[in-house]
């Protein structure tokens, strides 16, 4: 009996509290941006280069070609078919494509991928703005002797200017999301924090930072050429 109330006089030690099982980790935390603000505002800063850069590049690139494939029609598919090739192509794949051609896997490589990937939608785009202006306004435009640089300035980019931002804004937004997957370079913007929240044991302030400063930019960006569209059209305005 004794030895019986000696052992349930035995306190039983409780089982260790892991550091990572006691430490907060709430969704979104201020302190978090306060005290990483400066490294979430280099984050951005590349996210933004990586897409300007993107679409800039890719609007360069789709606009010759889909000027080829309105002037000369059987080349139209094989354009377009190029490009959507080009979009099935994994991210990963990709750069390992590019590494050779950049030297390394470097920004670099991520912006020549991203700009490749913005040609589905800006050709697409560029090319059926093209074909909506109207033949027999071009058919007038060179009756009062337009060239071919004043007939494109003056009336198919005016009328075709629509479609073109349209496909600026979806290019835009899809680059955007697209940019995080740099991260496999270390050049992935705010993908950047989303990764490293998943490596330090799931820490989901980061990873909310990083996932909504993806959105954000996203409207913002959109938002900014909605706005820049109606400056430009200001006769769509009218029409409404």
């Amino acid at each position: 009996m004794a030895s019986l109330g000696a052992l349930s006089a035995v306190s039983v030690p409780a089982a260790p509290v892991l550091a990572a099982d006691a430490a907060p980790n709430p969704w979104f935390d201020p302190s978090y941006v306060t005290d990483n603000w400066d490294t979430i505002v280099g984050h951005l800063g590349q996210h933004v280069r990586l897409t300007v850069g993107a679409v800039l590049l890719g609007a360069l690139i789709a606009l010759p070609l889909a000027l080829l494939a309105r002037r000369t029609r059987f080349l139209a598919g094989p354009v377009l078919g190029l490009s959507s090739i080009v979009y099935t192509i994994p991210s990963l794949a990709m750069f390992a494509f590019l590494a050779p051609f950049t030297g390394s896997l470097s920004a670099t490589t991520v912006l020549v991928g991203l700009t490749l990937y913005t040609l589905v939608i800006l050709v697409r785009n560029f090319l059926a703005g093209l074909q909506g202006v109207p033949a027999d306004v071009r058919e007038a435009a060179r009756g009062m002797g337009y060239g071919s640089a004043r007939l494109f300035l003056r009336v198919d980019l005016p009328l075709a200017l629509p479609a073109f931002m349209a496909g600026l804004r979806i290019a835009t937004v899809s680059t955007v999301a697209l940019v995080t997957v740099g991260v496999i370079t270390g050049n992935g913007g705010l993908g950047q924090l989303i990764v490293g929240g998943l490596n330090a044991n799931f820490y989901r302030a980061e990873i909310v930072t990083g996932a909504v400063g993806c959105v954000l930019l996203a409207l913002v960006a959109d938002v900014l050429l909605a706005g820049l569209e109606r400056l430009l059209t200001p006769w769509t305005r009218a029409a409404r």
